[in-house]
């Protein structure tokens, strides 16, 4: 399945799953799902068969309130069934609102507060050096979390450890819980902030296809450097009333907009 298509298949999982169970952050989850397809369709070493095979990549959602569309992109590639992702957030299910490595398959470590994720993305990196093990592991962190001082800790840690099998992804919306990022914490200059921290760093259309796996192929781009790419993205991104606006961070998709969503995500897997 070509990306683009596994892509808008994770856009309407995550409209039905955050619509039935009436849950939040439908357009922070909406915003990573081109990021998700690639990753998931092309870039990451992985067998579903086997969840915590050795030498798989791994993946941390650092931004574990957009977890629906992680669970959605685990049943596509296979891990679950799809059938399943009918429960989430609703009583008794393993599907929980935000993302939870708990009796789920494919999901390594539970998040939910921001600015934790990288941390231990970090130290799952540092680990693979000292054992000389191969994988990656990859980290999608939001842009409002940049704001945690945990994570520029991190940052500078690996950078002072050269650890180059390190991928950090910044879902770069611009739009946190309470409005825009520039006006409740700025971060520009953004990339030459991670530049001056040691990074190698790349900024690319977090919705063009090519331009993440180009951005995310070839692992490390420079020897003993940790990598950021910084993915320019549309909150809400594949449903029009839906994008760049705050609105829908914690709005759930209900009635008429449900219908609507799922009638402009439709036509777009045709």
């Amino acid at each position: 399945m070509i990306s683009e298509k596994l892509a808008q298949k994770v856009r309407k999982h995550v409209v039905e799953m955050t619509s039935r169970g009436n849950s939040s952050h439908v357009g922070s989850a909406l915003s990573i799902t081109d990021l998700l397809a690639v990753l998931y369709g092309k870039i990451l070493c992985f067998d579903p068969g086997n969840p915590k095979w050795e030498k798989r990549d791994r993946f941390l959602l650092s931004k574990g309130h957009a977890g629906a569309a992680v669970y959605a992109i685990l049943a596509e590639v296979g891990f679950f069934s799809t059938e399943i992702l009918q429960t989430h957030y609703q009583n008794g299910s393993i599907l929980s609102g935000h993302v939870s490595h708990k009796d789920v398959p494919g999901v390594e470590f539970s998040t939910g507060s921001l600015g934790h994720a990288l941390s231990v993305g970090v130290g799952m990196a540092y680990n693979a050096k000292l054992k000389g093990e191969n994988h990656r592991v990859f980290v999608l962190m939001s842009d409002g979390e940049c704001g945690e001082g945990s994570n520029w800790e991190a940052i500078l840690f690996a950078s002072h450890h050269c650890l180059d099998n390190l991928v950090v992804i910044i879902d770069y919306n611009k739009i946190q819980s309470m409005g825009r990022v520039e006006d409740i914490l700025k971060l520009e200059p953004f990339a030459e902030k991670l530049l001056a921290f040691g990074w190698e760093t790349v900024e690319i259309d977090g919705h063009n296809h090519e331009e993440i796996y180009v951005a995310c192929d070839n692992i490390p781009k420079t020897a003993k450097k940790p990598t950021c790419i910084i993915a320019n993205t549309v909150k809400g991104k594949g449903v029009s009333f839906m994008e760049n606006t705050v609105l829908w961070h914690y709005r759930s998709p209900q009635k008429e907009d449900f219908i609507n969503a799922i009638q402009e995500l439709e036509v777009a897997i045709l």
